[in-house]
């Protein structure tokens, strides 16, 4: 893989041969084997059963191998495994799964000790693990695609590559890929888990990575081709914020989420807006978790899954959720688009619309959806909350010829609530504003703000920005709002604790 210019990935042959005659392995530690897999591509008798003793610290290998040359190159040594695997064992690298994912690591780590191979400065089990990465899994890539509070990973060339942390910080990589070739050829891998092909027809593409990431990927002739690939990868991480982060965090205070919870609760359309790492996600996925079991939710997300609502107690389900995802696809009939999705949503009668994203013709189903009176909650990339209305304008004309006043009286119908997110210079992301755009008994529109983040300094000491500032209640709801809010079913008590001690409902 190292460094060979190939058309599709190592996953992606359609032609496997049937797996050689494996030699007698060597058994190196016979108190510690590693036990066969029994359901396998490849015969049980024929599997290696290679012992790799773990090493003490600070030495280079163990005791039980001797290594021949101590001078390689690692990516010499992984286009030889390579090889050897590939023209014997071709089966393992076409079939995926458990099994010959596992069998891949047995026959590299024998190879290695049978040949007594070794790189300067790793011991025998941190060889066999990288070879397994690059060849199995997605090489250095692997642990931040997979770790801990990592949401993007930016590849700006074979050795430009940045992480992006839950908290706003991004850091460059010290390690980087072999090669243009070797980019190009693991982003092949990645996807090749959705089916999607990266190749000169198709230089630019998207795809999955599991439920939960998103890939974004282009090669020549797109970037230059010392490039490689250019690709974000952007990974929503699984675990769910609670109102304490946000309250603690400085991203919103208890009175804003308390009063976006109940307004969804009792059928308020919401969209978040925010331009990209806002946080928009993450607030939408925090009101979800809010809504109670016996409302029904129906999301419908873009290609991979952002949203794990699915409630369980002692095994059984104790909510109801529909989660839905797009396909894409050449052949037009098989494509299934958002748009799709919202017409078949209305049929499964849900409490909850969820559209994960707005980003083209799906703007104006959606606002639809939301004018029939179901209560749908979505994100947009916009700037302000003023201008997510004129941006929906611009999407839902992708659908319809409508002038953009009849549009922008439809939107605003739609959507009473905009939320609008941002990250601060300094990394720290805050819910700027919540507003409502209220409808006067003269058909005309007043957008009322009534929660704002205020800012008060802004410094730039020794390299690093601090931005102070606070929240504040600026207004209350509409009388049409609160009117709503009653004909939905809220109680008068938790209305008058929305609208604070001092003013009475309308």
């Amino acid at each position: 893989m190292l460094g060979q210019k190939r058309s599709a990935s190592m996953f992606s042959s359609a032609v496997s041969k049937a797996p050689e005659q494996a030699e007698k392995p060597t058994e190196l530690n016979k108190e510690n084997p590693i036990p066969a897999q029994q359901e396998t591509s490849i015969p049980e008798e024929d599997a290696p059963t290679v012992a790799v003793k773990p090493t003490a610290a600070g030495r280079a290998h163990s005791l039980f191998f001797t290594p021949e040359d101590d001078s390689r190159e690692f990516s010499d040594v992984c286009r030889e495994v390579q090889g050897y695997i590939a023209a014997n064992y071709s089966g393992l690298m076409t079939g995926g799964g458990t099994d010959s994912r596992e069998q891949i690591r047995r026959y590299a780590a024998k190879y290695v000790q049978d040949k007594r191979i070794a790189v300067k400065g790793m011991t025998i089990d941190e060889l066999v693990d990288a070879i397994y990465a690059e060849m199995a899994e997605y090489g250095f890539l692997t642990k931040y695609i997979f770790g801990h509070g990592i949401e993007e990973i930016d590849i700006n060339s074979w050795r430009d590559i940045e992480v992006q942390y839950a908290n706003g910080i991004t850091e460059k990589l010290k390690e980087h890929f072999d090669s243009p070739e070797h980019a190009v050829n693991v982003i092949r891998r990645m996807l090749h888990t959705s089916g999607v092909i990266m190749d000169n027809a198709s230089p630019v593409v998207t795809g999955t990575l599991g439920e939960n990431i998103r890939i974004a990927a282009m090669k020549t002739p797109v970037v230059d081709k010392n490039v490689g690939v250019a690709a974000s990868i952007r990974i929503v991480n699984p675990q769910s914020m609670t109102k304490a982060d946000f309250v603690d965090g400085g991203s919103a205070t208890d009175e804003m989420l308390d009063f976006l919870a109940a307004c969804l609760r009792y059928g308020i359309s919401i969209c978040v807006a925010g331009a990209t790492s806002s946080g928009k996600t993450t607030v939408a996925g925090w009101l979800l978790t809010t809504i109670p079991d016996n409302k029904r939710i129906f999301t419908i997300e873009n290609g991979s899954r952002e949203l794990s609502l699915v409630r369980e107690e002692n095994g059984a389900v104790t909510n109801s959720v529909v989660h839905t995802l797009t396909r894409d696809s050449e052949n037009e009939r098989q494509c299934i688009t958002q748009i799709t999705l919202l017409d078949i949503a209305l049929r499964f009668n849900p409490d909850i619309l969820v559209v994960g994203e707005m980003r083209g013709a799906e703007a104006n189903a959606a606002q639809e959806a939301a004018r029939t009176g179901v209560a749908v909650l979505t994100t947009i990339h916009s700037n302000s909350c003023e201008a997510t209305y004129r941006r929906m304008v611009s999407l839902c004309k992708r659908a319809v010829d409508m002038s953009d006043a009849t549009l922008m009286d439809y939107v605003t119908e739609a959507y009473p609530l905009v939320v609008f997110c941002k990250q601060l210079e300094n990394k720290q992301r805050r819910l700027m504003e919540i507003m409502e755009c209220e409808i006067l008994p003269d058909g005309t529109r007043q957008y009322n703000p009534i929660f704002r983040y205020h800012i008060t300094e802004n410094r730039y000491e020794n390299g690093s920005y601090t931005i102070d500032g606070y929240h504040e209640q600026d207004m209350n709801i509409s009388a049409s709002l609160q009117k709503r809010l009653i004909d939905n079913g809220m109680p008068d008590a938790q209305l008058k604790r929305l609208l604070g001690k001092e003013a009475e409902i309308a």
